[in-house]
């Protein structure tokens, strides 16, 4: 219970300072995300941790708490130099979804994933080889399950073009070139799940979060709005100092989702 004490004063320490928030209303010039434009750099390696919860309507008390943690490291992979990221999901004492992810080290594009989900469903993506298991079978074009059929159709369209893994939102958008009046147009392709898309995020401005002993943090303010999911926006907080999402504030069909970047993470 000690990441849910901790986000009792989090939540109130880091809400935004609004007299601190700006807002660009200016035309937004819209650049697509490619590997010139990322910087990988900027990722800190290590075990960074984040509370989730769910709030019903605007006045509703908290509830659905998780606690997502994500283990970024620099490795060797298929020889050359690349990124894993581990993540494991968990809510009160059960683990419900773990996922290993490497990817490029300079590109960030992902070369290899492999999840699981509570209840044996599991998952392999090789971008390198082109091969993909689900349950630990092989799928491909003309597998005799069709979901399986469109899964990897969906996978085979990644082959040739850049994506960014969005299972790993978290860590692509701090390695994206920020300033005022831009939209980042990023190739978003999620293994398992439709072929990728371009989705778009507007860096709408800045404003403060306050840490736990009151000293203010600088962030960039990226949104998005998805109208085919019922008007889904997203607010995101990014560090100008560290790169880190440090919250999302999320709204959809009058209800809230909020991420919480904790402050340290033991062990």
């Amino acid at each position: 219970m000690k990441p849910i004490i901790l986000f009792l004063s989090l939540s109130i320490s880091m809400a935004p300072a609004l007299a601190g928030t700006t807002n660009t209303k200016s035309k937004q010039d819209t650049i697509r995300i490619t590997p010139s434009l990322v910087n990988t750099k900027v990722l800190i390696p290590g075990t960074h941790r984040w509370l989730v919860y769910f709030k019903m309507g605007k006045d509703s008390s908290r509830t659905r708490f998780t606690v997502w943690s994500r283990k970024i490291e620099k490795i060797r992979y298929e020889n050359r130099d690349a990124i894993r990221v581990t993540q494991e999901w968990e809510n009160n004492d059960t683990v419900f979804h773990k996922v290993n992810s490497v990817c490029d080290a300079n590109s960030f594009a992902p070369l290899y994933q492999e999840s699981w989900n509570r209840g044996n469903a599991t998952s392999r993506f090789d971008f390198i080889k082109h091969e993909a298991w689900i349950n630990n079978k092989p799928i491909g074009s003309g597998d005799a399950d069709s979901n399986n059929v469109k899964k990897y159709k969906a996978f085979e369209k990644s082959f040739d073009q850049y994506v960014l893994n969005w299972h790993l939102d978290l860590e692509v958008f701090p390695i994206l070139p920020y300033r005022n009046n831009i939209t980042f147009a990023i190739n978003f392709y999620d293994p398992g799940f439709p072929a990728p898309k371009w989705v778009y995020y507007t860096v709408t401005g800045s404003a403060e979060l306050r840490e736990v002993d009151g000293q203010p943090i600088d962030c960039w303010t990226l949104e998005h709005t998805d109208h085919e999911r019922g008007n889904n926006r997203e607010v995101f907080y990014i560090s100008k100092k560290t790169k880190e999402v440090l919250k999302l504030e999320q709204e959809f069909a009058g209800r809230f989702r909020y991420k919480v970047k904790l402050p340290f993470s033991n062990e």
